[in-house]
């Protein structure tokens, strides 16, 4: 097996035919979860697993279970995959490679004659991105237990559609209850969103874990009032107030060494006349560490605490992902499957699929540069080569792993 090559040609043909459903006249993809265009290529993908040989099935939120049986088929998965939903300014590659790098394993495979041990399983996750309906990475969330399917249905995206309805009105639930797939296993390919692996020339990353994330809503209220007759000392500024907040969030973040952002800021009933009297906005705070996150927050609550006199918040924490560790032995497989290329080890500072599922079974992740590190942008970019090398990476740690943890299953029965 070790001169067992993935087409990367193949793979990169299936990145720019994928990247037509919801493709934008500026090169990149506007696919949002539960739309017409993931409709599609949701039928896509399910076309080509089944060309495959695979088996297709899909649980009630409709994440995608895309099975190529083993010789030992009463084994757990060796799972691979990611999401295909982009956020509103998305690009060719973010989630979509790692969910046609496990398709180009597949066939690569079949090409061979090639039976692995354990059962192998692409997945494509339902609403990762949390752009359409929050929090993010939703539905690989419930199959670990941390939502409830109820709570799934019930999230609503900008236009009050909720997501049970946006689910059926593209037929996208499947009869399988959430939960009901284990793995033995699970691998993610992704890019980096990032430019640490472009900047010191490296093909691979292997990613240790995830920061930790916590999601917040904010409601500030003060006293809309006229823009020219109403002293400053007399104001009571909704977006004066969150301009501090920005800056003061930064700030500790710096400090820290975490992460903070603000969004989304939308002033109620806006004019430029007017003193904003109203506002809502959203921070996202990201630590490697709890008591970093901890600490973050704190200040927050803080500053909003000593907010001036006329100004009333409302903070409202609406989703919170610890910091998550990777496998060992996972980490090892994609170790030795990456020793002939330049990698190191990382930490992911965005949020993925692989960090639920961490919560259930042994899992790790991959990363190929990106141009820039840019992301969530119409000009993502990564190479054909590095592509297949991701690829090339995900089918050996796989075919590693097989071997490795089937002798442990043997010796138990």
């Amino acid at each position: 097996m070790e001169n067992l090559r993935i087409d990367g040609e193949r793979l990169w043909a299936n990145l720019m035919e994928t990247a037509r459903f919801g493709g934008t006249d500026d090169g990149g993809v506007r696919r949002l979860t539960l739309t017409a265009e993931d409709r599609e290529v949701r039928a896509w993908l399910e076309a080509r697993a089944l060309a495959a040989g695979c088996s297709v099935s899909r649980d009630r939120l409709g994440n995608m279970f895309l099975r190529r049986a083993g010789r030992r088929d009463d084994l757990a998965p060796i799972a691979m995959g990611s999401h295909l939903d982009t956020q509103p300014t998305g690009g060719k590659f973010d989630g979509i490679l790692g969910v046609l790098a496990g398709l180009e394993v597949i066939e690569t495979l079949n090409e061979a004659g090639i039976e692995t041990e354990h059962p192998i399983m692409l997945v494509n996750w339902t609403n990762e991105e949390g752009s359409r309906f929050a929090p993010a990475m939703l539905c690989s969330g419930a199959w670990a237990g941390v939502f409830t399917e109820d709570y799934v249905r019930a999230r609503t995206d900008a236009k009050g559609i909720s997501f049970g309805t946006a689910l059926d009105a593209v037929s996208a639930a499947g009869e399988a209850p959430v939960g009901a797939e284990d793995f033995a296993a699970m691998f993610e390919l992704h890019i980096e969103q990032g430019p640490v692996l472009e900047r010191e020339e490296l093909t691979i990353g292997v990613v240790t874990g995830v920061q930790g994330m916590r999601w917040y809503d904010l409601d500030l209220t003060g006293r809309a009032a006229h823009a020219g007759s109403t002293p400053m000392d007399a104001r009571a500024d909704a977006l004066l107030a969150a301009s501090g907040l920005i800056r003061g969030a930064s700030v500790i973040a710096s400090r820290l060494g975490g992460y903070a952002t603000v969004g989304e800021l939308t002033i109620r009933d806006p004019s430029r006349n007017v003193v904003p009297g109203a506002l809502s906005m959203t921070f996202d705070l990201r630590h490697g560490e709890d008591a970093g996150l901890e600490a973050m927050e704190s200040d927050l609550k803080a500053q909003i605490a000593g907010l001036e006199p006329g100004i009333s918040a409302d903070l409202r924490q609406i989703w919170s992902s610890p910091p998550v560790h990777f496998d060992p032995g996972c980490l090892a497989s994609v170790r030795e499957a990456a020793k002939s290329l330049g990698h190191r080890d990382m930490v992911s500072g965005a949020g993925h699929d692989a960090a639920y599922v961490a919560r259930r079974a042994p899992t790790a992740m991959i990363f190929v540069p990106c141009a820039g590190g840019l992301s969530h942008n119409p000009a993502e970019s990564a190479t054909p080569e590095d592509c297949a090398a991701g690829a090339q990476v995900l089918l050996d740690a796989l075919l590693i792993h097989d071997r490795r943890i089937t002798a442990p299953a043997e010796a138990a029965a």
